[in-house]
């Protein structure tokens, strides 16, 4: 088969890919909203999303081995559950592609703005929402090289900051004040009610791991490597994050009395390796920011452009072409003023809290494509196997279900009112669900 690709991947190749979609300082933006939220408790938090991640990793995983040309939450409820639960998902999806640039402009206007405090927050908002907008208007895209190289680099300073950390720790407090059951359980300040607001936002520190199963036509031994991958991924990144908190958290026990909380690892930071490591640590999570702003900016536009090009949108605007750059440049630009506006009617933790609200209502769905495909819809000569099959994913749906419950107020208004939009969207394209509902294009982003 000349068009079929060639299946070279290993597991460990998935793992590694899995790791740099997450990026290993995926809870260092979050550390001080969360640290604030928990009361102190964010390796709590940490390890509490862990387990609902490693569960839905484990429902990816499985729906992936049955529909490895889509890797997509879309693909999987659509088929696996419903053709307009899967068109809700697709909707939920989109608002993810439309917050994931606003959440990398804010903190990396934030950043920027901690760096040289007096030059205003818009001003850094403004240059970073051009400077993402420009460069996928001329159509440059990231390079794998430069993903690795930034990962290196990325490992470096998360490196040099533990190292630091464990010798800062040592020095003032010994071996008692590196081991301390305080980070994970205060009897103080412990409040199960504040541990489950501030875990539905630490849960962002896992986004990205079903991009594993994108890969699924290319993985050798699919059904295997696929579904250990993305329970690895999620594994390795609770660990990996969760030794940064509690580090973080023993350095600077004290969650009220951060100068900036939205930016309080850089302050834990010059606490443990002075102003080197303090630049240092913007310096990459500026680097991150932008290249995740760039990259989810160009997502959001090609995931408007399917829908133009299959008129399930105005396809004269949103399925237009740049001749030149052969980009869809009314989408980016687009993109790139809501972008603009998000990022200032909206601060980090409220964006993030948006974004997971679309998040988990996939996670959720692909739980129940779990238990119809497998529990109820099983083939023939398949056996019922109700752990696997049921149990699992029963158990990550209503983990799912918990932290998308436990969003704050305002992200479920924002969420629900454009959940509402795409229900009523739905209802008008398919003349009262009477129709199979448009197909949302999410391969290419």
């Amino acid at each position: 088969m000349e068009n079929q690709l060639r299946r070279v991947l290993t597991l460990r190749d998935l793992v590694f890919y899995g790791l740099v979609l997450i990026q290993p300082i995926a809870a260092v933006p979050l550390f001080g909203i969360a640290d604030k939220l928990s009361r102190g408790h964010v390796v709590t938090t940490i390890l509490i999303a862990m387990v609902a991640m490693m569960l839905t990793a484990f429902s990816y995983g499985r729906m992936a081995a049955v529909y490895p040309a889509s890797g997509s939450a879309y693909t999987y409820v659509g088929r696996g559950l419903n053709p307009h639960l899967g068109f809700l998902t697709g909707w939920a999806m989109i608002l993810d592609y439309l917050i994931i640039p606003v959440i990398n402009i804010i903190y990396g206007a934030l950043t920027f703005h901690r760096l040289i405090p007096f030059v205003p927050y818009v001003v850094w908002v403004l240059a970073l929402t051009f400077v993402i907008t420009f460069l996928n208007l001329r159509g440059i895209r990231s390079t794998a090289r430069t993903n690795e190289i930034l990962l290196v680099i990325m490992c470096f300073v998360i490196g040099a900051f533990m190292i630091l950390a464990v010798k800062y720790l040592l020095h003032t407090s010994g071996m008692a004040g590196l081991l301390s059951v305080k980070p994970f359980y205060d009897p103080r300040t412990t409040d199960v009610s504040s541990i489950a607001t501030a875990t539905s936002l630490a849960a962002l520190t896992y986004i990205g791991f079903d991009g594993v199963t994108t890969l699924s036509e290319e993985v050798q031994n699919p059904k295997r490597n696929v579904l250990l991958a993305t329970v690895l991924v999620c594994l390795l990144t609770g660990v990996f994050s969760g030794t940064q908190v509690y580090l973080a958290q023993l350095v600077w026990p004290n969650y009220s009395s951060f100068p900036n909380v939205e930016t309080a690892f850089m302050d834990i930071s010059r606490r443990v390796g002075g102003l080197a490591l303090f630049n240092a640590m913007a310096f990459i999570l500026i680097i991150g920011s932008l290249g995740s702003g760039l990259s989810g900016q160009a997502g959001a536009a090609r995931v408007l452009f399917g829908m133009g090009r299959d008129s399930a949108l105005p396809k004269r605007f949103f399925a237009y072409i740049n001749p030149k750059s052969r980009v869809p440049s009314y989408n980016i630009w687009l993109i790139g003023m809501l972008t603009f506006l998000g990022s200032m009617l909206l601060d980090f933790e409220r964006a993030a809290e948006v974004l997971n609200f679309g998040a988990f209502l996939a996670f959720m769905g692909v739980n129940l494509a779990v238990i119809k495909q497998f529990y109820f819809r099983r083939g023939p000569g398949k056996k019922r196997h109700l752990f696997k099959d049921a149990v699992v994913p029963a158990l990550g749906f209503v983990f799912c279900l918990w932290i998308w419950w436990n969003l704050p107020r305002p992200a479920k208004i924002v969420g629900g009112i454009w959940f509402l939009g795409g229900i009523l969207y739905e209802a008008y394209t398919t003349r009262g669900f009477r129709i199979q509902p448009v197909i949302i294009d999410l391969s290419e982003s």
